[in-house]
């Protein structure tokens, strides 16, 4: 299974970063950081924005385990800024290095150019790596259940609403919605793509939404490339759907967006 490979070489990569910076490193960066913060739960709940649209947030994203290199051309910078003029409510940038190709300082860079609530997406395991989210200028983290015990993924959750960071809790299968409704997750994200298989399939999200309260945030991910998914997604009732290929090999990337909104 990918996930457990994924996570087998963050957990080592982890254990080598922290013999050169501590949580407390990190939480003397974070004391000095100017970085102004965005709502991620505010942004995807309509309270700044209300209209009836479902909202965008759009993944800054150069490959994937099952893709290879999505984006050769990676102009990370510019990419998020089609991005926030083409209408998206958040940016999901990827992190991991191994199997994704992401970095810590993409994230970073983007916060000083765009005026989004940033979710810094990796395989979040370690506490360590939450303060380093917020160091790094996250306002916003993904954290997979099937990747997490449940001890492990309410104090995770818990740590990062200390440091006035929101969380998209991703889960699969009803065992693991039941997880995060559990762990008190306020944004549940419902990812249609199986983790053993890598097939997508918007029947996860039409079957899951079921499960989610109301009051909860619904964000579907993986799958939707057309305005007939975005169509399906929207009245299935989510709140916003995460995309990344959809949007980031598009080659008119703030129209692509605007077309997709407007469903």
């Amino acid at each position: 299974m990918i996930l457990d490979e994924i996570i087998a070489k963050r957990k080592q990569t982890i254990a080598q970063l922290k013999e050169y910076t501590t949580i407390e490193d990190f939480k003397a960066q974070i004391k000095d950081n100017t970085y102004p913060h965005y709502s991620f739960f505010e942004a995807l709940s309509g309270v700044k924005d209300l209209s009836p649209n479902t909202k965008i947030i759009a993944e800054v994203k150069k490959a994937s385990p099952s893709k290879g290199i999505i984006c050769e051309e990676f102009d990370y910078i510019n990419i998020a800024k089609d991005y926030e003029k083409g209408g998206a409510s958040a940016i999901s940038v990827l992190t991991e290095p191994d199997y994704f190709k992401g970095d810590n300082s993409y994230l970073t860079a983007i916060k000083e150019e765009v005026k989004l609530p940033l979710l810094r997406k990796d395989f979040i395991i370690d506490e360590w790596q939450v303060y380093e989210a917020k160091a790094i200028g996250a306002d916003a983290i993904l954290l997979i259940v099937a990747a997490l015990d449940q001890e492990t993924l309410e104090r995770l959750l818990q740590k990062a609403h200390e440091l006035e960071m929101d969380v998209l809790v991703e889960t699969h299968d009803e065992e693991e919605v039941k997880r995060a409704l559990a762990a008190g997750a306020r944004i549940i994200g419902v990812n249609n793509r199986n983790l053993q298989t890598f097939e997508v399939s918007l029947s996860v999200s039409e079957r899951l939404s079921k499960l989610l309260p109301k009051e909860s945030i619904f964000v579907a991910e993986s799958g939707v490339k057309t305005l007939e998914d975005m169509k399906f997604i929207k009245d299935l009732g989510a709140n916003a759907v995460l995309i990344g290929e959809g949007v980031v090999k598009s080659g008119d990337r703030i129209n692509r967006l605007k077309e997709l909104i407007e469903v």
